[in-house]
């Protein structure tokens, strides 16, 4: 037995003993996401590319969850656990049956490159709806527990191995990124960007990380030593592997002009930490050593961490050694899954307006519903990006006949393109228009289901993005929406607005107009079910949002500009349209007994929040209590910071306890020279079911309750 065969020996010493038998040509082909079979040592081809961020994607049939900014919106960290649990099974149990057949083609390992933890810092980023939203603090929490539940917890081998992305400073331009330069202060690459990826590595062990393709502060993160080197293993320890984006290393030359050649490029690259290239330029790795431009050694160090990874998910021991073999296929796209998707899809949507309760709808006080819009029946506006493919979808207008059966009749219209200005090519202007008002006409109530689909937000060069960098240009509805949506409501039928997109739309009108709005984002495979089920009231909606929704595009900072400044909830001046954090329910709660353990905090201490959620109303529901903590008199600090998050279920007519702790972390600021302290002062707790802006309070009709804490000494935690 050879020493990378003694599974007595731990993974370091085996991939060590393994890597060191091989050549200097092929150790470079090992750095290459295609990397090449080597019969010689019985190692099988193996493609490192595969991605699963809502859902294993692009290698068939698999369970596709709502896109991932829709379950931010569920603000369920034991959820994200749970969905991550869900789509690694299914990603063993391909990967098993991909090895019985010989398929190792791309998409087929596991390796999956997700989740996205950049901060949807503008709402115009076409690849926002991939995040968890605009705020440090739940990217964090629910990215971690998304690892968590991806790599499994058996002590020695992981499930999946996941991939924190992209690090860091990245969230648009699209059309610029290969050539573009994020400049950020210290304090908001302390205080916004890096959280999320600190946590994934430092909390949830995450296996690999994946770079961006821009620079920052004029480094290409894919070879910057300052973010690899310096902040990722030096500081945080992260002891995994970090793979580029894909076809990254190329823009060093051809778009950044931090270096001159192929060579140089791969030679920044490797020599910075990065271990794995997803494309093809590593193949000149070879020279770069030939030349002495990348020591051998540091070659032979990014494969061995690469070997790790692979031994950690069993791929040389005995198969009957690795638990994870024996996750059947009949695991993937299995009734359990299809229950357990539409339960997940129930939870992210959000109930942004009921005015005088038109919702829930009572279907046995219904003859004819009408379902108007270019969303009520478009798969794409389902699914998001990078997604699996399912073995069944259903669009919102589907959702809507299933559940009310023959009992009542559906009226459809497509109402008008989703961007265009008709739908026929042929026809005039506006060509459903006449069309709208018959059904409107038949309707006792009309449900319009507008909004965006992937094809005109998600990432640059997406096949059949309509704005080809994939960003959006403004916040509007695009297209002729809005004039159908006015069309509507001027026929005097009760209106319900579904908006299905992946990021923050600006829509004034519609908001002091249509009576009920909610906010569905892309929410899967069996999103059209979810959504019937809530207007009709089979249960209660219990979303909330995870970023803003701004009233302009105007009101923006440049979307060019990385400062924080006037960005997000934490920092902005203007009214919101809709608050990050805010989502109305049909059931009553109220928060009482709300109490701290303690009104002083100090390093190494901590404070828990205690308090009794009650359910008044007439629906079993859930509730989300958020802890946001402001800093008084600190100059550059943020308005309001989440530092805490619980989801509870809780009955008609009973009451749940909650608790929540507040480390010494939660009242710390970074500083200009990224310094994380506790400053000597008073600090403001909100304990609520909403952030405490004057918005959230007159949409909600409830105030979080304020507390005042203080801290005695300043310290450098």
């Amino acid at each position: 037995m050879k020493a990378y065969q003694d599974e007595s020996r731990s993974f370091k010493e085996r991939a060590k003993a393994l890597v060191a038998e091989m050549t200097l040509e092929e150790k470079v082909f090992q750095t290459l996401h295609w990397a090449a079979a080597i019969e010689r040592l019985d190692i099988k081809a193996y493609n490192w590319w595969n991605e699963a961020l809502h859902g294993v994607a692009r290698a068939g049939v698999a369970t596709v969850f709502p896109q991932a900014i829709g379950l931010a919106a569920a603000f369920d960290e034991d959820m994200m656990e749970e969905v991550g649990e869900h789509v690694s099974t299914e990603g063993r149990a391909k990967f098993n049956m991909q090895q019985k057949y010989g398929d190792t083609d791309i998409y087929k390992g596991l390796t999956f490159w997700a989740p996205n933890v950049n901060i949807f810092r503008d709402p115009r980023w076409g690849r926002g709806h991939e995040t968890y939203g605009e705020d440090p603090y739940l990217t964090s929490r629910l990215g971690v527990r998304f690892i968590e539940g991806m790599q499994g917890k058996d002590e020695k081998y992981l499930k999946v191995a996941a991939c924190a992305k992209h690090f860091a400073v990245h969230s648009g331009p699209e059309d610029v990124r290969h050539s573009f330069n994020a400049e950020v202060s210290k304090q908001d690459l302390y205080e916004t960007y890096l959280p999320a990826f600190k946590a994934c590595v430092q909390e949830a062990k995450v296996e690999a990380v994946m770079g961006a393709y821009n620079r920052t502060n004029g480094e290409a993160c894919c070879g910057s030593k300052t973010l690899l080197q310096a902040i990722l293993r030096d500081e945080w320890g992260f002891d995994g592997h970090v793979t580029s984006d894909c076809w990254a290393i190329k823009d060093f030359h051809e778009g950044h002009g931090v270096t001159s050649s192929a060579v140089e490029s791969v030679a920044l690259a490797m020599n910075s930490g990065c271990d794995l290239n997803c494309g093809n330029i590593y193949v000149h790795l070879l020279e770069a050593v030939k030349e002495g431009l990348v020591s051998e050694e540091t070659l032979t160090r990014a494969v061995e961490r690469l070997y790790v990874s692979k031994m950690r998910l069993g791929l040389f021991d005995a198969p009957e050694h690795v638990p994870y073999n024996s996750i059947d296929y009949s695991a993937v796209d299995s009734k359990e899954q299809k229950e357990f998707n539409l339960a997940v899809a129930e939870k992210t949507l959000c109930l942004l307006k009921n005015e005088n309760r038109l919702l829930p709808l009572d279907k046995n006080k219904l003859k004819t519903v009408g379902v108007i819009g270019p969303n009520a029946n478009n798969r794409k506006a389902l699914i998001g990006n990078y997604e699996g493919t399912a073995s069944e979808y259903v669009t919102v207008l589907e959702g809507i006949k299933e559940y009310l059966g023959e009992a009542v009749t559906v009226r459809y219209s497509e109402g008008c393109h989703l961007f265009k200005d008709r739908v026929s090519g042929l026809g005039r202007e506006n060509d459903r228009i006449a069309e709208v008002r018959a059904v409107c006409d038949e309707s006792d109530v009309v449900i319009a289901v507008m909004g965006l689909d992937s094809g005109l937000e998600g990432e640059e060069g997406d096949q059949g993005n309509e704005f080809a960098s994939g960003d959006k240009p403004n916040l509007e509805l695009p297209g002729l929406q809005n004039t159908v949506l006015k069309t509507i409501y001027n026929s005097g039928k009760p209106v319900v607005l579904v908006l299905l997109s992946g990021s923050a739309l600006a829509f004034p009108w519609a908001e002091e107009h249509i009576p009920a709005i909610v906010q569905a984002w892309y929410p899967g495979a069996q999103g059209g079910r979810a959504v019937a089920r809530m207007l009709f009231g089979e249960y209660a909606p219990e979303g909330k949002l995870p970023v803003t929704f701004y009233r302009t595009t105007e009101e923006l900072p440049a979307f060019t500009d990385y400062s924080m400044k006037g960005r997000t909830y934490r920092y902005m001046e203007n009214e919101a349209l809709y608050p990050f954090g805010y989502g109305l329910s049909y059931t009553e709660f109220s928060l009482n007994h709300v109490a701290l353990s303690d009104n002083k905090i100090g390093k190494g201490g901590s404070i828990t929040v205690t308090a009794s959620i009650e359910n008044n109303g007439a629906y079993d529901g859930a509730e989300t209590v958020q802890v946001y903590v402001k800093a008084k008199g600190i100059e550059g600090a943020p308005k309001l910071q989440l530092k805490g998050v619980k989801k509870v279920k809780v009955a008609a007519g009973e009451t749940c306890q909650v608790e929540i702790v507040l480390k010494d972390s939660a009242f710390a600021l970074y500083d200009k020279e990224a310094n994380f302290v506790l400053n000597e002062g008073t600090y403001d707790v909100f304990v609520g079911t909403s952030q405490p802006d004057e918005r959230s309070v007159l949409l909600t009709g409830k105030k979080p309750q304020c507390f005042e804490v203080v801290c005695n000494h300043t310290e450098v935690l």
